[in-house]
């Protein structure tokens, strides 16, 4: 059984299973990183971190389009579900089983605000049980040393941010690999922007240097098989 993770710019990826497909902060309009338009996607579940564009991005027009459940916090959910979309809202630290998996919120130190300001409810992260697989995908967050009772899961593949001043930097998402230590460190939410500008392979060859996982490092539209 595999689990394939497709990279399409900033924080967003699809996963795909037997059971299903999933997108994750779908951020794909007003991106030009992105490899794909949010009509070319057909998930069977979203998930969205938090309420940011950047991250919330596409999964309204999506989700009403495909049909696909959004799976995130109570708030984001409500938010969706007052304008047609199919939701199952969750909170950090609540996990579910869904048809394709279990899904459990994370922590993530950030903030949540839609684009009129609004409250967007707690960020989070993502823990997922795939198959066989255990996936974490951290959001935009700063370090925290809770990670490392995370990484007492034991994770396959981790996807994490590097691209500072919002979430972050390099430094500290070096330090957050050696508290998950996944077999497999995906970089994300870096270059998208001049503000979060990194050199992706010096970090890479850090996490390389300092802790046993495998830095991978996906232009928009390769895909990774866990």
């Amino acid at each position: 059984m595999t689990v394939r993770i497709i990279y399409h710019g900033h924080s967003c990826f699809s996963i795909q299973t037997d059971q299903a497909n999933l997108l994750v902060d779908p951020f794909l309009s007003g991106n030009e990183a992105a490899d794909v338009r949010p009509d070319e996607v057909n998930p069977d579940f979203i998930l969205v971190s938090h309420a940011h564009g950047d991250h919330l991005g596409d999964a309204l027009p999506i989700a009403k389009r495909t049909g696909a459940t959004v799976i995130s916090n109570y708030e984001i959910c409500n938010y969706l579900a007052d304008r047609g979309a199919k939701t199952h809202g969750m909170h950090i630290g609540g996990a579910r089983q869904f048809p394709f998996g279990t899904v459990k919120l994370t922590i993530a130190h950030h903030g949540s605000s839609f684009p009129d300001g609004s409250y967007g409810g707690n960020p989070c992260g993502f823990l997922l049980w795939l198959e066989d697989k255990v996936l974490y995908f951290a959001g935009d967050t700063a370090l925290f040393y809770d990670m490392t009772l995370y990484g007492e899961e034991g994770i396959d593949v981790a996807m994490l941010p590097i691209g500072d001043n919002y979430t972050m930097g390099p430094k500290d998402a070096v330090k957050a690999v050696e508290f998950l230590q996944p077999k497999t460190a995906i970089l994300m939410h870096y270059d998208t922007f001049d503000l979060i500008a990194q050199d992706a392979r010096q970090v890479a060859d850090a996490i390389a240097a300092k802790t046993s996982a495998r830095p991978a490092l996906l232009k928009p539209g390769e895909s990774f098989v866990a």
